[in-house]
């Protein structure tokens, strides 16, 4: 099977009624799950295993879902899934910050969990390319930046950039189209892929971290990713 219809995940939560409502469902999809119960044991699990998505509740005891995150984007670019409640939408758009990829709120419905998982990894898998496709379109080429879409992999002045998911798909859309200004609000619906309600700033937050991780490789990299002031982000190519 493939990676949307099978793969390992890891769900994290400190209420036990909510892990197995999850597991459940995800298990009929034929996912392997794995449970942690408190942030500490979140983070040691991720950073020892190879989960295809992690399931990671935003308040937990010992270390709340922020700093699970915060530490485990030192090491590991896993796709993650942030569980929250409706009152934090600041905690929300902090999670984003340290490089979550999604959100649900609670309460939610367990087939929704369901789709956003099969969506993310959908999106993440390198087979995701449609067959179609021609060799010319799998790989992206501009000066000092390289997006090879068959291998997930992007690389800036020959050197390999880690990106989060949700980093590696903004790029993608921008660098799609080159010179073409898009707004936040056509950023949230194009590069997340349903109708989100949400802070624009989830948007800047993404853009800086891109900038951020492309600037540690190549400064003239980071530099392709363009604001427009007053209208929103576009995607520049330089010659030099």
């Amino acid at each position: 099977m493939g990676i949307d219809t099978n793969g390992k995940i890891l769900v994290v939560d400190d209420e036990e009624r909510i892990r197995r409502l999850i597991r459940m469902y995800l298990e009929r999809e034929e996912y392997e799950v794995e449970e942690a119960d408190n942030g500490a044991d979140a983070l040691e699990k991720s950073l020892n295993n190879n989960y295809n998505v992690i399931l990671l509740d935003l308040m937990m005891p010992e270390m709340d879902g922020i700093e699970v995150c915060k530490e485990l984007r030192k090491e590991k670019t896993t796709p993650v899934i942030m569980l929250t409640a409706k009152g934090e939408e600041g905690n929300r758009v902090q999670g984003f910050e340290v490089g979550a990829d999604d959100y649900i709120v609670k309460p939610f419905s367990p087939r929704e969990v369901v789709l956003r998982v099969k969506a993310l990894l959908r999106r993440v898998s390198p087979s995701s390319v449609s067959e179609t496709t021609t060799a010319a379109k799998n790989v992206l080429v501009f000066p000092h930046l390289t997006i090879n879409h068959d291998a997930h992999r992007v690389n800036a002045d020959g050197e390999e950039v880690f990106l989060t998911p949700k980093e590696y798909e903004l790029l993608c859309f921008l660098a799609e189209s080159p010179d073409k200004v898009f707004n936040r609000e056509q950023l949230l619906k194009e590069v997340w892929q349903y109708e989100f309600f949400g802070d624009l700033r989830t948007v800047d937050t993404h853009v800086k971290r891109l900038r951020e991780k492309l600037n540690m490789v190549s400064e003239k990299a980071a530099k392709m990713i363009v604001t427009v002031w007053g209208v929103g982000y576009k995607f520049e190519v330089d010659d030099d």
